[in-house]
């Protein structure tokens, strides 16, 4: 795993402090949805019990950097699946 200047840097807002890094792991390893953008960035999210949501992290299309990880509160599991 490794990540994007972009990622360390928002790691130090007031809203992105809170997101424990075993939970950017769990959906970096064991996403419960993936989703390809046209860009090749990949969308994995999975549900974080503690927090009552959805985490969404953004890797780069290598499929080893993460280059974004925030609480997705639109996101609704299978609701979301085409």
């Amino acid at each position: 795993m490794k990540f994007t200047e972009y990622f360390k840097h928002t790691r130090n807002r007031p809203d992105r402090a809170a997101i424990k890094m075993e939970w950017i792991e769990k959906v970096f390893y064991s996403p419960e949805y993936e989703q390809c953008q046209s860009d090749g960035r990949i969308k994995r999210w999975a549900w974080i019990d503690s927090e009552e949501k959805f985490l969404r992290v953004i890797v780069l299309e290598d499929n080893e950097t993460i280059h974004n990880a925030f609480f997705d509160r639109s996101f609704k599991g299978q609701e979301n699946e085409h």
